[in-house]
C-alpha cells in the first residue's frame, strides 16, 4: 500500500499552539506529515535560532505521533517549498488558515504553486476555533516585550525560552 506524505511548511518561530492543531488535524489525512523548517536569510529577530526550531519540533513531535499513528520528519529547506515537497516525495502540501487575510494571500501561493508543480495538492486546514486567534508573529512580539504567552504555546517553548 502506498504512504501518503504530506508537507506542512513554516517558520515555527515559536511553534505554537495553533500549529500543532493543524498538525494532529493534518495526521488524520496523511501516513506520514513532513514537518519542514523554513531557512529564511533575511527574517529579523527570530526568537529561536534554526537549531532551537528543529529541537523544540523533536521534543514535541513524538507523542503526537504516538497517539496519531502518524510517522513524523522534520526537515528544514530553503528556496522554493513545491521543490522541498517534492524531495521529500509528498502529494499534499498542507497549510492552516486562520481567517479570510490568511486565505486570500495562501490562495495566491495555490495559484503559483500550482503552475510550478501540478502534481502537488494543497489543503487547507481552518485552525480550530480555540486556537484560530493565535499568531506566530504576535507571540514573537509578546515575548519580545517580555509578556505571558503560557496561553499560546506549548510547555516545552516557554522551557526553552527561559533557557535563552
Amino acid at each position: 500500500m502506498t504512504q501518503l506524505v504530506g508537507f506542512y511548511p513554516g517558520s515555527f518561530d515559536p511553534l505554537t499552539n495553533g500549529h500543532l492543531d493543524v498538525i494532529e488535524r493534518a495526521c488524520k489525512l496523511v501516513d506520514t506529515l513532513v514537518v519542514a523548517v523554513g531557512i529564511s536569510a533575511t527574517k529579523k529577530n527570530p526568537l529561536f535560532t534554526h537549531e532551537d526550531r528543529i529541537e523544540i519540533l523533536k521534543q514535541v513531535l513524538p507523542a503526537v505521533g504516538t497517539r496519531t499513528n502518524t510517522e513524523f520528519r522534520i526537515v528544514d529547506f530553503s528556496g522554493l517549498m513545491v521543490n522541498a515537497a517534492r524531495i521529500n516525495g509528498a502529494k499534499l502540501i498542507i497549510r492552516g488558515l486562520r481567517d479570510t487575510t490568511d486565505y486570500n494571500y495562501e490562495m495566491q501561493m495555490v495559484g503559483m504553486n500550482a503552475q510550478m508543480a501540478p502534481d502537488l495538492q494543497t489543503v487547507f486546514l481552518p485552525s480550530s476555533p480555540p486556537v484560530r486567534h493565535i499568531s506566530a508573529t504576535l507571540v514573537r512580539q509578546i515575548a519580545e516585550m517580555g509578556g505571558d504567552i503560557s496561553a499560546f504555546v506549548p510547555q516545552i517553548v516557554l522551557k526553552a525560552l527561559h533557557n535563552k
